[in-house]
């Protein structure tokens, strides 16, 4: 508070020009800001989405091993019923009847139905791993070409942020100098309007008879109030502080009290 306490009260005409030189600065800041574009959105979705793509690469790495563990499974089946189908024809050259011959005939025939499922299984894990191991490549090729496309737009967004950063540090150290000039009510205000303005303007100028934010008529009487710079007038439509066209062509300069006796 003692930074206010220093300088005398300001003129409406001086509070006025503070606050369009403030509005001037903050918009530049804006455009700065906007001068970027998309671009850190874009690098933000652009990195999901290269997250998304490794981790689809791991679920299909992961259905590939299960591919060939079940394939590798089967194979142990079909040696294990070719292994009980010789076991059981050997058994059948010592059969005391017809009976034991026709059950281990119907072994035989159950292994041998089961190695023929096996093998049905196993072309069938084999084509969905041969489709499963297209898939990796091209995911493959896709997370390498996101990573080319990343890198791109971050080298993009660094060019752009280095060669803004000290014009909008300069801005922004301006703007707080002005802002010591503005009381607090009057400065809060300013800030809420902007907030609330699509374009963040919350000082605009007169043109053409109209309001410069929403372009509005604003009668003549109006006009030659704010010509005077006798009082702060706003917008009856959109709640922005108006100024006269005239404004800024010879900005006011605030005097501070000085702190020597």
């Amino acid at each position: 508070m003692a930074r206010k306490e220093e300088q005398r009260e300001l003129t409406v005409e001086e509070k006025l020009s503070a606050l369009y030189e403030l509005q001037q600065v903050d918009s530049k800041i804006d455009q700065l800001r906007i001068l970027a574009g998309e671009l850190p959105q874009e690098v933000k979705d652009m990195g999901d989405e290269l997250e998304g793509l490794k981790t689809r690469l791991q679920n299909i790495v992961n259905e590939i091993k299960d591919c060939e563990i079940q394939i590798s499974d089967y194979r142990v089946r079909i040696e294990n019923a070719n292994a009980a189908i010789n076991r059981y024809k050997e058994q059948q050259d010592n059969v005391r009847n017809n009976r034991e011959y026709d059950n281990l005939s119907k072994e035989i025939e159950y292994q041998q139905l089961d190695i023929e499922l096996s093998q049905k299984k196993i072309r069938n894990y084999t084509a969905d791993m041969e489709q499963r191991i297209a898939e990796k490549q091209q995911t493959m090729q896709s997370i390498e070409d996101k990573n080319i496309d990343l890198s791109n737009k971050k080298s993009e967004l660094d060019t752009i942020l280095s060669e803004t950063k000290a014009e909008t540090e300069a801005l922004m150290i301006r703007s707080a100098e002005l802002e010591k000039n503005i009381d607090d009510r009057l400065l809060n205000a300013f800030k809420r309007i902007r907030r609330n303005a699509h374009n963040g303007l919350a000082v605009v100028k007169v043109e053409r008879d109209s309001c410069g934010g929403c372009h509005a008529k604003i009668p003549a009487q109006r006009q030659l109030d704010i010509r005077l710079r006798k009082k702060i007038i706003v917008c009856e439509f959109c709640g922005r502080i108006l100024v006269d066209p005239e404004m800024g062509e010879k900005p006011a300069t605030p005097k501070r009290r000085s702190s020597k006796k």
